[in-house]
């Protein structure tokens, strides 16, 4: 086991309520897993995080075509936009009394049709009202997955933590740039309807939940084992269905609000979020207004969202053998300055530069998921402080994207709502020093 991904972790104590019975062991002394439930929990975190942003980039590409059909001034367009963080702070902070309740599997599996619902039906809701409320039903579905997914792979995958968190992120930045490249061509091929391009989202999502299916129905039968029953003698895969069923244990107290490392990664979250938001939302629309076509500023958010497929992987193992994250914050955040500036400067005729220093800036969103990993040193802890720093942080996020709308109905221009998004930046940049500093949340609050 890399001794770079083991540093801020520590084993978790066995509990009263888990059984005796001793499991068996491999040579290295870690419990045996069932080879099938661990491949199909991968499977599964990377089919739930293809459809984590899709929702979300494939509307920007037809964003103009959804406001003339629908009738959308540019703020309500703004809320449109601002709806996904809304809908994470909200339902996010739910994510832990659920999984404890039902288990991880059961709300992701949960969250996964909700979004395939969601998906399928906004497109034919009628009005911008039932727009807005089947977003919404697939927003909650990704806001309580996103919070659950670092603590599945805390708990599954302790000794991989930055290994699996850069799987998952990259199957993210895929379902995120693939939303964006091929939303238009796939709607022109389907007839040019903006409903039929928006609803085949749906398909991946219900792709998901076959998956995540079979995992949350194993948790259940092995939740519904009577309490006082001897186990039955451990096979290899014992240890993965407890960890599957999810079953609650007394944990100490984690009050987060008392930590200064918890609201600085609040902060930090909520600023990318900010960041990535106005440009999913907005910067197609940035691109058609300075004259390029809505194809070509489709591919240049997929460019911008493809950023993260290989940096997902780079950026979390470079996080974990470094005893401070602060200077790769503050590397993606120089690299976001940039960006903004052509972006004023020269919207179009460096709009692929542009487009490519705003990808790199944007994968302060895996950044920020290692350390949420790194900053707790159980998956309780990290359950806790995922819900805490990302509820936090996308009720942080909500008035950004709406009032890039409204400025640019005020304006009639993108001049002043770039500034504003170079403006975040800084905060950003000094609130993810703060948050890569090389401490835990329980060892802070216990002193």
């Amino acid at each position: 086991m890399p001794a770079d991904e083991t540093r801020t972790l520590s084993p978790e104590p066995r509990t009263a309520r888990e059984p005796r019975t001793a499991a068996p062991r491999s040579p290295d002394g870690k419990p045996h897993r069932s080879v099938w439930l661990l491949r199909l929990m991968v499977v599964g975190l990377v089919l739930a995080a293809l459809n984590l942003r899709p929702a979300i980039t494939s509307l920007g590409p037809l964003l103009e075509e959804v406001r003339k059909g629908l009738g959308m001034s540019g703020t309500v367009a703004g809320l449109v936009t601002s709806v996904p963080s809304l809908c994470f702070a909200v339902f996010g902070i739910m994510a832990p009394r659920l999984a404890r309740r039902f288990g991880p599997a059961a709300i992701v599996c949960a969250g996964m049709t909700a979004i395939a619902i969601g998906l399928f039906l906004r497109p034919y809701a009628g009005g911008t009202a039932g727009f807005l409320a089947a977003s919404a039903l697939a927003l909650v579905g990704i806001a309580v997955s996103n919070i659950l997914l670092p603590a599945i792979v805390k708990q599954w995958f302790p000794d991989r933590v930055s290994t699996m968190t850069g799987l998952y992120s990259m199957a993210l930045a895929i379902g995120t740039s693939l939303a964006a490249l091929s939303t238009v061509p796939m709607t022109r091929a389907l007839g040019g309807s903006w409903q039929t391009g928006l609803a085949v989202w749906g398909i991946l999502a219900a792709v998901a939940l076959c998956v995540w299916l079979p995992l949350a129905v194993r948790h259940g039968r092995d939740r519904a084992r009577p309490a006082g029953t001897e186990p039955r003698p451990r096979t290899p895969g014992a240890e993965a269905a407890e960890s599957a069923a999810g079953a609650p244990a007394p944990v100490p107290a984690l009050p987060m609000v008392r930590s200064r490392t918890a609201w600085a990664l609040a902060c930090f979250f909520g600023l990318q979020a900010t960041a990535a938001y106005i440009t999913m939302g907005w910067m197609p629309q940035i691109f058609r207004d300075a004259g390029l076509s809505a194809g070509t500023s489709g591919m240049l958010l997929a460019l911008t969202m493809a950023m993260g497929i290989p940096l997902a992987f780079v950026i979390p193992r470079v996080a974990t053998r470094l005893p401070s994250q602060g200077p790769v914050v503050l590397v993606l955040g120089l690299c976001g300055l940039s960006g903004y500036a052509g972006l004023y400067l020269a919207p179009a005729s460096g709009a692929w530069a542009w487009a490519l220093l705003l990808g790199i800036s944007n994968c302060a969103f895996p950044l920020a998921l290692t350390m949420i990993g790194l900053r707790a040193k159980s998956h309780q802890g990290v359950v806790r402080l995922s819900a805490f720093a990302q509820s936090v942080g996308y009720l942080i996020s909500i008035p950004g994207p709406l009032l890039i709308g409204v400025l640019h109905d005020v304006t009639g221009g993108w001049g002043l709502p770039i500034a504003l998004m170079a403006a975040l930046m800084l905060p950003q940049m000094a609130a993810g020093v703060l948050a890569g500093r090389n401490r835990t949340i329980e060892t802070e609050l216990a002193a």
